[in-house]
């Protein structure tokens, strides 16, 4: 049922940011995208999947899964094109996890069991890491903006605008996690959590892997934002690349609410909000934020190509109830070779 609600509140929330700004003004300037600036940042979001996928095999690896770099990567563009049609953002990387669980079924003298649940963990921790990061750079971004705004921040201060927008996400996210925290340490979840818990210790948090896994994650963040600083400059705006930059992470926060299609509409209104609490047109901030969702969504197209390829079809880990896949990989998928 939220699933299918998620289109919905995705175009609602959109349609009101459109209604409330001058959507005439919005429409004119992301028309206006330069092509030399839209291949750059095309080139960005081509560099941030292969530094992903590299992530992804690196994680695999900490924890004894085979992963070939050509299955990885285009893996990896499958989940972000389904990342950018399917609701709740996080789908595609739910499927790659199975197709991944799938293949390691198909390899000779492997313990399938064993590696299946692996699999999934690999996933979990791959992009668990890197929201972790968004959520601390996004809360040092909104206070490197207050001073920027020439009102240095005061303790009993009534918050702005942007700020409380950027409050308000990071608490439902804290929220959201302290409620799964608190599921997972509880009855049948507890064994789950235990292996997990052993999973990121080998993966990301042992000797070899901090760094590693550290500098990557920072590279992808810092990548976002860039890509989100390029299509600020391919519609016109030029606002400094440092408050670009620092604009970019609290838009990339909200896209992590679930109720959205690949973050559409709050991502606008995060958008929005940020630039009216800072003095800018809202109109322009909204403009970035849909360039912004333009240029990923092509830069994920390759995706399409994969799966025209490899057919699967995600709806099978939407059941999903426990640490693997509810359904079998299809015959197609568990007999193919390990090419990527």
């Amino acid at each position: 049922m939220m699933r299918r609600l998620k289109w919905p509140f995705s175009l609602t929330v959109l349609g009101l940011v459109l209604v409330l700004f001058e959507p005439a003004r919005i429409l004119a300037e992301v028309q206006a995208l330069h092509p030399g600036w839209l291949a750059t940042a095309l080139a960005v979001t081509a560099l941030q999947t292969l530094l992903s996928a590299w992530r992804w095999r690196f994680t695999a690896a900490r924890l004894g899964l085979e992963l070939p770099w050509r299955r990885a990567l285009g893996d990896y563009y499958l989940a972000g094109f389904a990342n950018q049609t399917l609701p709740g953002g996080v789908l595609g990387d739910a499927w790659r996890a199975q197709r991944h669980a799938g293949w390691q079924e198909a390899v000779p003298q492997k313990r399938p069991e064993a590696h299946r649940g692996a699999a999934w963990r690999a996933v979990l921790i791959e992009r668990g890491s890197g929201q972790i990061l968004v959520v601390a750079l996004s809360l040092f971004s909104l206070l490197m903006l207050s001073p920027w705004h020439g009102a240095p921040p005061r303790l009993f201060a009534t918050p702005a605008p942007d700020s409380m927008a950027g409050m308000l996400t990071v608490a439902a996210c804290l929220g959201i996690l302290f409620c799964g925290l608190t599921v997972l340490t509880q009855g049948y979840w507890q064994r789950h959590w235990i292996r997990f818990r052993a999973d990121v210790q080998r993966a990301l948090l042992s000797r070899g892997a901090l760094v590693p896994q550290l500098a990557s994650s920072l590279l992808i963040v810092l990548s976002y934002a860039a890509v989100f600083a390029l299509a600020a400059r391919a519609i016109g705006v030029d606002l400094p690349i440092a408050i670009l930059l620092s604009l970019a992470l609290p838009v990339l926060l909200a896209m992590l609410i679930p109720l959205s299609i690949a973050g559409w509409g709050w991502r606008e209104a995060m958008a929005g909000g940020l630039w009216l609490g800072l003095g800018l047109p809202p109109e322009q901030g909204v403009a970035v934020s849909m360039a912004y969702g333009g240029i990923v969504f092509l830069g994920a197209t390759p995706g399409l190509l994969v799966w025209l390829s490899q057919p699967d079809h995600p709806s099978r880990v939407i059941d999903s109830q426990t640490d693997q896949p509810a359904t079998p990989m299809s015959t197609s998928t568990t007999s193919s070779s390990p090419r990527g």
